[in-house]
């Protein structure tokens, strides 16, 4: 395995590491949003300017939930957060696994269909921002 395909596999599995780290350093905010602010990010401004969630509220709630082991409590609070943060921890996996294989992860994600990708992420994206609009309580 070539040192490159090397070193992006453990750059993928040190984000991963240090992304679980960080969020297992939270507790997931009972309100299913605002988590982020545990992390020294400030308060979001959509609610108060809008009144409406903004796209990606939830979304560290949801990786919260995720990692502390609660699924369906991640997927409740943000579909599209916690399908981000599985699929995250899911990268990390398979880069530690070319890792241990000696197999390219490289090679491994550029035979991806991203287009197709795109578009039903952008989909969850939107739904899941839609779910989060509909079930909002401040």
């Amino acid at each position: 395995m070539p040192a490159t395909d090397r070193f992006v596999a453990l750059v993928a599995i040190a984000i991963t590491v240090l992304i679980v780290w960080l969020l297992l350093g939270v507790d997931p905010d009972a309100r299913g949003h605002g988590t982020h602010e545990q992390l020294g990010m400030a308060r979001c401004a959509w609610p108060s300017q809008y009144g409406i969630p903004c796209p990606t509220c939830g979304c560290t709630t949801a990786a919260a939930h995720l990692v502390h082991l609660s699924p369906w409590r991640a997927f409740v609070t943000q579909p599209f957060g916690a399908l981000l943060a599985l699929l995250g921890i899911a990268f990390g996996g398979l880069a530690l696994h070319s890792l241990v294989r000696g197999r390219s992860l490289v090679e491994r994600i550029s035979m991806w269909p991203y287009p197709k990708m795109l578009l039903i992420g952008v989909a969850v994206f939107l739904l899941s921002w839609l779910y989060k609009w509909l079930t909002w309580a401040e």
